[in-house]
């Protein structure tokens, strides 16, 4: 073993190992796998054309040369950024910790009760502070998260509006810039007319559905919107409030005025500014929205004995459920980010974070009297953190150049127009500093700031109780809160404990190493719209990652923008719609979708204006051609492209894939390739050899990004020459061509911060440790599939009777055996140790199974014995040694409290409950805290808040 080669702490097996694995499969060789599994005809002639491999401490020293480009100027530029200060002992042990950031999405509610908890405290929070009654457990970016507001609204139309085609939603001028583009490009497709204006001499009439304003506003400016709102409803106009978390602290609720959905970002609770990313947005509403809230909501449900369990509801897998009906195509959400939101406040509590908030208060409240005083031009007549200020064009100029040199960033606006915006990190001496600058430029003399307690205005001021739970009013002490973290996460399965087996889902190893840059300062705390020379060790790391992945999939160029695999499909599929525009062809909007596609490609599709029509697969699991040569002809004149995944969501590479691409460009249509499962491609074939014009790639699986308890994720985009001047563009910085769309993200480079995670990996793998991974990746799967085959049937294979990189175990027949359901399989295993494969995608009945090259084959082996001794149990039901509605799968997971009571009635022993086989006795044993919990019941009495139990229980009777 060579301990300075990355690519062996990465990969599992060691190489000792991989022969004995190829030997078992029947395979002489790495090369013999891969031809018999990859087509001939797109494989990769010679090596990727990237980097030779660092060592791990070679990278670190690397990355931090690179960081030490970023220059950190204090930055005061606000526009929804801001700094903040994250509490050590929330960095340590949430976003340092791998329980925390390795856990999967809580589709299994069983194992994932801790992080289920924090996102619950998260939705409490959001309700709290935005006097909405409910809330999801986070959305992207505020941006994206406005451009969901507005689409709930369209989608709620009352049906007169609906039969008048009411198309028209309004945009306060006074909110975010990035914010106001992103909203606009979302509009476009869905044929919303967007109208920007000033809200205070807008008159709607019956055009408008539904209008966004800011609170504080873009200048700062604190409004009561009670009458704009009383105004719109009359109108039947619903109202969108794009809100500031820390200034609601101190400010009246949106929900005090009537508003119907209050959006925004957490970011300014603990979470850096990352040059944009990532953080957890916010969207709360009205309970009558519940069935039209986009991402996910977390609710209170009961387990088999009837105890409080949690678990995702109403939305879970909607995508997968709805497909093209789907309320929206987010299927993320920015977990880890909102648990760190969440249990800042659980830190702070309420009377922390009205400290807070009032000493920001306080400080601007002092420059903007100072400046008023000396007859500067203060514009706000309210505010909470941001200040306007008009200047002539040469003060102005010479404001910036004085500034540079004190390196203080303000925020300018045009050129006799700038702003600043204090935040938790600004000192007395900050403050102080900011005014020596402008009294020196304005040559006036300005107080110095002394701590005083001023008060918010009684007439914006809040006056209800925030924060009431018991959980943000129990642990201020660093020892609480340590130990509640830590309870949280021991009740959660993640990658700490064995592997994570999800088909599509990628959960390999996240390197320390990959992660560590992403707390160093230099990067974690950069504004995204500080001046580009500022940022020039980002942009180092960003061209580089460029072209690398580039390199990888095979394409001229990437935007590295869509900050979910989501928005790469919906990016992808913008970026063809533009192409077909500029070239007159308006009219092409169909888009075909294989019926084997992930749920997100049609919800995507509809959102860029698309029809989507689908197409058959056979009964190998391939896509039809004829269907697709057919459906290609039918719409010929209106064809947009084609959605394809590749390998396939059946995990198989199949061979017609050139034939289906050709067949899409001779009809005059492009091909957008899902690249989920790009992890079997990755330096053995790539899109663009296969044939695709444009392919989003998910970094949170292939390439390294933890999935962090259900996001963050990235989703950035490659596509071919011809589509590049097409990129997604940003309103501040310039990061495409003039014909370039609308951003599709508030930042120009989306969650930039863990773009360092994927520009580590791929620079500690190099060339040859890439290639390698996807070699190993076909292996473990292939080896997993030799080692069940004879208890399960796979359901589907290539022509060679290989897999990609997962695999299907048929469980059907099961129900008609043995009464067993997929689902009791998936609870059975965690007795045994183990997150559950992805249930019942793409097939229903059916487990999908994705090893990845970092499991051991020790583990691939363990993995294995349970899966066969489960298959054991389920023979042992089938010959009737256990009741078909009582056995160890129908009763699992089997908990500490239900295997140790005094009595015991069930006809198998504990043992069997809980210790199966011989590993499990090692002393390290995951217990689920909750018993099977019931879904139905959570849905039929949503509750998704922190309310006193006595509320729980009252809704449980």
């Amino acid at each position: 073993m060579n301990v300075n080669n990355f690519s062996e702490r990465h990969i599992g097996p060691r190489p000792s190992e991989v022969n004995d694995m190829l030997k078992a499969i029947g395979m002489s060789s790495m090369e013999e796998l891969i031809s018999k599994t990859i087509p001939a005809d797109i494989r990769l002639k010679g090596e990727l054309n990237v980097s030779d491999a660092m060592t791990e401490y070679e990278y670190l020293k690397h990355i931090k040369s690179i960081g030490a480009k970023n220059k950190s100027h204090k930055t005061y530029i606000g526009r929804g950024y801001y700094g903040t200060i994250t509490p050590s002992v929330i960095l340590r042990n949430v976003l340092e910790n791998p329980g925390w950031y390795t856990a999967y999405t809580p589709y299994q509610a069983e194992i994932s009760q801790g992080r289920l908890e924090a996102l619950l405290n998260f939705q409490t929070m959001v309700m709290d502070l935005t006097g909405m009654e409910i809330a999801n457990a986070s959305l992207l970016d505020e941006g994206t998260a406005a451009g969901e507001a507005m689409i709930m609204f369209y989608n709620s139309r009352s049906r007169e509006q609906a039969k008048n085609n009411v198309n028209k939603f309004f945009i306060s001028e006074k909110c975010y810039t990035q914010t106001i583009d992103v909203v606009v490009g979302r509009a476009i497709p869905l044929g919303i007319e967007v109208v920007v204006g000033d809200h205070n001499a807008t008159e709607f009439g019956n055009e408008f559905f539904g209008a966004l304003i800011q609170y504080p506003d873009a200048e700062g400016n604190v409004t009561d919107y009670s009458q704009f709102v009383n105004t719109s409803h009359e109108k039947g106009v619903r109202v969108a409030v794009a809100a500031d978390i820390m200034s609601l602290v101190l400010l009246k609720s949106p929900g005090s005025w009537g508003a119907d959905a209050v959006v925004g970002n957490t970011q300014r609770f603990g979470v850096p500014m990352g040059y944009g990313g990532p953080h957890a947005a916010f969207f709360a509403t009205k309970d009558e929205f519940k069935r039209s809230i986009p991402g996910r909501i977390i609710g209170v449900s009961i387990d088999k004995d009837g105890n409080r369990a949690l678990r995702m509801a109403l939305q879970t897998r909607e995508q997968h459920i709805k497909r093209d009906k789907a309320t929206s195509n987010i299927c993320t959400a920015q977990a880890l980010l909102s648990v760190m939101a969440s249990m800042y406040a659980v830190y702070h509590g309420p009377k922390g974070l009205q400290q807070i908030a009032s000493e920001i208060y306080s400080k601007t409240s002092h420059i903007a009297k100072q400046l008023s005083k000396a007859g500067i031009g203060v514009a706000n007549s309210t505010h909470f953190d941001t200040l306007t200020i008009k200047a002539d064009s040469n003060t102005v100029a010479q404001l910036k150049e004085l500034a540079l040199k004190n390196e203080i960033n303000f925020r300018y606006d045009n050129a006799t127009t700038f702003g600043l915006s204090i935040d938790e990190t600004s000192t007395a001496q900050d403050v102080n500093n900011l005014l020596k600058v402008l009294g020196e430029v304005f040559g006036k003399s300005l107080e110095n700031y002394v701590a005083s307690n001023t008060s918010v205005d009684a007439s914006i001021k809040r006056t209800d109780a925030v924060l009431t739970h018991d959980v943000f009013n129990s642990y201020h002490s660093e020892t609480e809160m340590m130990r509640y973290l830590k309870r949280l996460e021991n009740k959660d399965l993640s990658l700490v404990h064995s592997m994570i087996s999800l088909g599509s889902c990628t959960m390999k190893l996240n390197a320390a190493s990959e992660l560590m840059p992403i707390t160093w300062p230099e990067f974690a705390n950069v504004h995204p719209f500080v001046p580009v020379d500022q940022a020039q060790g980002y942009a180092e790391m960003l061209e580089m990652l460029d072209k690398d992945l580039s390199e990888a999939t095979g394409f001229a160029k990437m935007s590295l923008q869509p900050n979910s695999g989501a928005q790469g499909e919906y990016a992808g599929l913008m970026v063809i719609r533009a192409y077909h525009e500029s070239r007159g062809d308006t009219h092409r909007d169909v888009c075909i979708i294989p019926s084997s596609a992930h749920g997100t490609n049609p919800a995507s599709a509809v959102m860029a204006g698309m029809k989507v029509v689908v197409t058959r697969c056979d009964e190998n699991g391939n896509i039809d051609v004829d269907d697709i040569r057919a459906k290609a002809e039918e719409h010929k004149n209106n064809l947009s492209c084609l959605m394809v995944t590749y390998p396939s969501t059946h995990g198989v590479f199949e061979e017609s894939i050139r034939e289906i691409t050709s067949i899409i460009h001779q009809h005059g249509g492009q091909v957008y390739m899902d690249g989920a499962n790009m992890n079997a491609q990755v330096g053995l074939t790539n899109p663009g050899n296969i044939g695709a014009d444009v392919c989003h790639l998910n970094l949170h699986k292939t390439f390294a990004i933890p999935h962090g308890g259900g996001g963050p994720g990235m989703g950035p985009i490659g596509v071919a020459k011809h589509l590049v001047p097409f990129l997604p563009n940003n309103p501040f910085i310039n990061v495409s061509s003039k014909d370039g769309i609308k951003a599709i993200s508030a930042a120009p480079y989306g969650s930039a911060l863990i773009l360092l995670i994927s520009y580590g990996y791929i620079k500690m793998l190099g060339f040859k440790g890439l290639r390698e991974s996807t070699e190993l990746a076909i292996l473990n799967a292939n080896y997993l599939k030799s080692k069940l085959e004879k208890h399960y049937p796979i359901l589907y294979t290539g022509k060679n009777n290989t897999v990609a990189h997962e695999m299907i175990l048929d469980c059907r027949d099961f129900k008609r055996t043995a009464g067993i359901e997929v689902e009791d399989i998936a609870k059975r295993l965690i007795d045994y140790g183990f997150h559950a494969p992805t249930v019942s995608f793409p097939v229903a009945g059916t487990l999908m199974i994705e090893p990845t090259e970092s499991e051991s084959l020790q583990e691939l082996d363990r993995f294995a014995e349970a899966m066969i001794n489960i298959r054991k149990e389920i023979i042992a039901i089938e010959n009737g040694e256990f009741p078909q509605d009582d056995n160890m799968l129908k009763n699992a997971p089997h908990t500490c409290t239900m295997v140790t009571a005094d009595e015991w009635n069930k006809p198998y022993s504990r043992k069997v409950a809980a210790y199966p086989l011989s590993y499990l006795n090692d002393g390290t044993k995951y217990w689920s805290t909750v018993r099977r919990v019931d879904n139905a019941y959570g849905d039929r009495n949503l509750v998704c808040s922190c309310l006193p139990i006595e509320h729980y229980e009252s809704a449980l009777n």
